[in-house]
């Protein structure tokens, strides 16, 4: 029982990663999954596929691992946060399809909020703003939608969850509904002040109560296994959002430190410590983790478009052929030119949260080519990361200076790593374990077990691949990114 299985179940694929006792993973498997769209704007999942998926790709992982059940000490989830499912609590089946984070069918639901004054109120409570993005509108809409739902949903025999608690009900055969506190904190619904539901949230959206899961810590004790799906009983003992999970595999516990995770886009968390800072700046405030009963609390930004530029240079513009490319051309680039994208291609994320404006190229001359988009698209992610620390910043000053780590696809160039060193003018650190998402989940199971050092050990046990000093001459720094700041602008107005 020397082994962890860390249960990542993302936006695309379900995965599995067992992790040794050295916390170094051992096995993996992995399976995609359909991505559904009924209607323009609106994303879903088929929650059964996601469960057999992740299943699937479990007994896989023991499988090429050559592991037995019980060399399994603990499970611990990840997940993919505010997508929604409701089942029935007798059969376990959804009455709906999951409805997921990218979703956007509520947001004249949110217009209409917005617009009788409640944002406000939503905010102090949760931490997030009125947005479609988030759980609760999602829930009231398959409530509302779904024939007989409110009825049942009243009388208890529904259920509502997360990815997490949806995939905790199955794994314990319907013995648990329990998410934890991160996940909690995503569905605008729960007082991330206080610790629980908020009562007022849940009457405004006419959801009921009884169909809500059960919140505990982010290491604790969420049941067993059935029998039949390894063998033997192995105790669920982490549980944490996938950015948040990413947070705590990046070992960032001190107030100050921050993770920026580059994917499609980029997801951006500060610790603020016990402080749930309230955001002037259109940041979100939420929980990094949950132990022992205490929450520590992050601010958070969302950028939309990081790694999806890059994906945009190769099938739009269809200038590269592999990502990897992009360092090369950007190394090429004309010095001498100040090109920028702004890559807005579903409108700008925090701190501007403008889902209306459009993506623009700024300063292009005859001499503009390959090699100059190429720069300015890597150049973008670093200006967007500045857009959030300065947001951050000025929303909370931190007792120290802000270390950065990294992880995501797009941390394995060198070059935009450099850059976003250049442009924050403070050190970017890159980690050497890549799984950061998978090892947060695992080592919170882990610690929860015994098996896994506690949270000063497993902090000094970070390993660091490679640390990115800035090197850019500070005024040509802020030369740049005044340039960035007015395409911006000009995007905005246009």
């Amino acid at each position: 029982m020397y082994h962890i299985m860390a249960i990542d179940q993302g936006t695309t694929s379900s995965r599995a990663i067992i992790f040794d006792a050295a916390m170094k993973p051992v096995a993996t498997g992995q399976q995609e999954f359909r991505q559904i769209f009924p209607d323009s704007g609106w994303v879903e999942h088929d929650a059964e596929e996601i469960w057999s998926t992740t299943a699937a790709t479990c007994r896989a992982a023991l499988e090429r691992g050559g592991l037995k059940p019980d060399d399994l000490a603990a499970v611990g989830i990840t997940n993919q946060r505010e997508t929604v499912v409701v089942w029935d609590r007798k059969t376990g089946k959804p009455v709906h399809n999951a409805i997921v984070w990218q979703d956007r069918r509520t947001a004249a639901r949110c217009a209409a909020l917005k617009a009788e004054g409640l944002e406000p109120m939503v905010t102090e409570k949760t931490g997030l703003l009125l947005d479609p993005y988030f759980s609760a509108t999602k829930l009231a809409w398959i409530l509302d939608e779904v024939e007989g739902a409110r009825a049942r949903a009243a009388a208890g025999d529904l259920a509502f969850g997360t990815i997490d608690c949806f995939l905790i009900w199955r794994l314990t055969g319907g013995a648990v509904h329990a998410t934890d506190a991160t996940n909690a904190a995503r569905t605008m619904l729960y007082n991330i002040r206080e610790g629980r539901w908020d009562a007022d949230l849940l009457r405004l959206l006419d959801i009921p109560e009884a169909m809500l899961p059960e919140v505990r810590d982010s290491a604790a004790d969420f049941g067993t296994t059935r029998p039949d799906l390894f063998g033997r009983p192995v105790p669920i003992l982490g549980v944490a959002g996938d950015q948040q999970a990413a947070t705590v595999g990046q070992a960032c516990f001190a107030p100050g430190m921050m993770k920026s995770t580059y994917g499609t886009g980029c997801f951006a968390l500060l610790n603020t410590g016990d402080e749930a800072v309230t955001s002037k700046n259109r940041l979100l405030t939420t929980i990094a983790y949950q132990i022992d009963g205490s929450p520590t609390y992050a601010l958070e930004g969302s950028i939309f478009i990081a790694g999806a530029v890059v994906q945009w240079l190769r099938d739009g513009l269809k200038i590269i052929r592999e990502a990897s490319e992009t360092q090369g051309l950007a190394e090429q680039a004309d010095p001498n030119q100040r090109v920028y994208l702004v890559p807005a291609f579903t409108g700008l994320g925090a701190p501007y949260w403008d889902a209306e404006c459009r993506g623009a190229i700024y300063g292009l001359t005859r001499n503009s080519g390959p090699a100059e988009l190429a720069r300015a698209a890597l150049e973008s992610v670093g200006y967007q990361t500045r857009d959030l620390l300065e947001a951050m910043h000025r929303d909370w000053t931190a007792p120290s200076e802000t270390v950065l780590r990294v992880d995501g696809g797009m941390v394995a160039s060198d070059w935009t790593m450099q850059h976003l060193a250049d442009q924050l003018g403070a050190p970017v650190d890159r980690p050497r374990v890549a799984e950061t998402t998978a090892l947060g989940a695992a080592w919170l199971a882990g610690m929860r077990a015994g098996l896994y050092p506690g949270m000063a050990e497993f902090a000094a046990q970070w390993a660091l691949d490679r640390q990115f000093e800035p090197l850019m001459d500070a005024n040509v720094r802020e030369s740049a990114y005044d340039g960035w700041k007015d395409a911006v602008r000009r995007t905005l107005s246009g």
